[in-house]
């Protein structure tokens, strides 16, 4: 079964390219993305691998952690990582989990609970499901789930727009409106009468209708 949204994120253990690791632990307090992939040295994860390091700097300010999968062993990640470097112009400044056993891709229903054997003679296609973005909050629960196609390049910048809301919206009584970016007006949330949004809000609002109240970014 996939994994919805508001659900926790299971926990497990797994070897990485920075050591071995237990997912609750390691992610502490913090905001994670997860990103998966079908299998080392395919094309599209390559130039995804190489961007995500690239802007990783984007989600340290955010206090947001990365950790990428793929089915393959962590040697052969190894390996990966230099193509990535020659090719991208930087390597994976992350933890990379391998899953040969493919038990975290089947735990995170990215594989069927029923996928028999590992990843040794499973081909990219045989694992084409494995292209999910999971946002994880610091409660451990799952925040955002995206999945991708093998030949569509994950949109990395969207991934950091909705983690901006995401963290907006946790620490303040408001949801953003479509294609919202930082510093956008947002909607005051539903949960929100007028009387309480007088107090919240003094310098007041603008009611489009009455379900439908904009509002300034809160800066706080």
């Amino acid at each position: 079964m996939a994994l919805q949204l508001g659900e926790t994120a299971p926990d497990f253990e797994a070897e990485t390219t920075q050591g071995r690791i237990r997912f609750h632990e390691w992610l502490g307090d913090s905001w994670a993305v997860l990103f998966s992939h079908p299998k080392d040295f395919t094309p599209v994860c390559t130039t995804e691998l190489g961007y995500m390091a690239r802007i990783k700097p984007e989600f340290d300010r955010r206090g947001v952690k990365i950790i990428g999968l793929s089915v393959d062993p962590v040697d052969r990640h190894a390996k990966w990582a230099e193509d990535i470097k020659e090719t991208q112009g930087v390597a994976p400044n992350f933890p990379m989990i391998g899953d040969p056993d493919l038990k975290i891709s089947k735990l995170y229903g990215m594989l069927p609970a029923s996928t028999t054997g590992g990843s040794e003679g499973r081909s990219p296609a045989d694992n084409q499901t494995v292209r999910n973005v999971f946002v994880v909050g610091p409660d451990k629960r799952i925040k955002l789930v995206l999945v991708y196609p093998m030949t569509t390049g994950r949109n990395f910048d969207e991934v950091l727009r909705v983690i901006d809301s995401l963290q907006l919206t946790a620490k303040h009584r408001v949801a953003t409106p479509v294609n919202w970016k930082e510093g956008d007006d947002v909607i005051i949330a539903g949960s929100v009468s007028d009387e309480e949004a007088k107090t919240i809000y003094p310098d007041g609002w603008k009611s489009l209708r009455p379900y439908l109240r904009i509002v300034k970014q809160p800066r706080s």
